[in-house]
């Protein structure tokens, strides 16, 4: 697992969009003081820092290790259409998916729901936060867990929530959710571009 030290150091230089706890208000103030405080340092950085730091923004948004981010992309890098690939092969991580389908509030947390054990993949269980899921697999809280107060809020309708994306379908009752369809990637609906990424590891 990535182990993170200061998420709100990390998140003033990639964007508060990579991490849940940094998307509130009062971070986004003092982010605006912060950067009204600096001086203008000229044109921007090089096309390397760029592509560093969308490379960055990716990895921590996941909650990657450098490795296996470079895995992912040389996998993808080979398909008809490498950014939605790559993005497929992230949103259908089972950290991934159970974040998606509302069963854990942050990447983080799901993380850790599936490395201790509290998360079944087709009643099975499994510890392996990057275990792909594909259509049709269905997301479990296991039996034995589900009297955790981790999940004491999931059978209660959340008003105002993080809206669940298309391609899952949350049975809030039975704490599962189902991979009916599959992710779509579209460059002006994310904070990520992918084509940078891909840029940086093809120097």
């Amino acid at each position: 697992m990535l182990r993170i030290k200061s998420k709100y150091k990390i998140a003033k230089r990639l964007g508060a969009a990579v991490f849940e706890q940094t998307q509130t208000q009062k971070f986004a103030l003092s982010e605006a003081r912060s950067k009204a405080a600096k001086r203008p340092r000229g044109r921007g950085g090089s096309d390397y820092g760029r592509q560093l730091l969308e490379k960055q923004r990716v990895r921590f948004t996941y909650g990657l290790a450098e490795r296996q981010l470079a895995n992912y992309a040389k996998e993808a890098y080979t398909a008809a259409d490498p950014s939605t690939t790559l993005h497929r092969l992230l949103e259908m991580r089972a950290d991934s998916v159970v974040y998606r389908a509302g069963i854990a509030s942050t990447r983080r947390a799901a993380r850790q729901m599936v490395s201790h054990g509290h998360i079944t993949v087709n009643g099975k269980r499994t510890t392996s936060p990057s275990y792909r899921l594909k259509k049709g697999d269905i997301v479990a809280v296991r039996e034995g867990s589900r009297t955790s107060p981790l999940f004491a809020g999931l059978t209660e309708k959340e008003e105002g929530g993080r809206a669940i994306p298309q391609w899952i379908t949350l049975d809030r009752g039975a704490m599962k959710a189902e991979i009916v369809g599959e992710p779509t990637y579209a460059a002006g609906e994310t904070v990520l571009d992918y084509p940078v990424v891909f840029e940086f590891y093809s120097r």
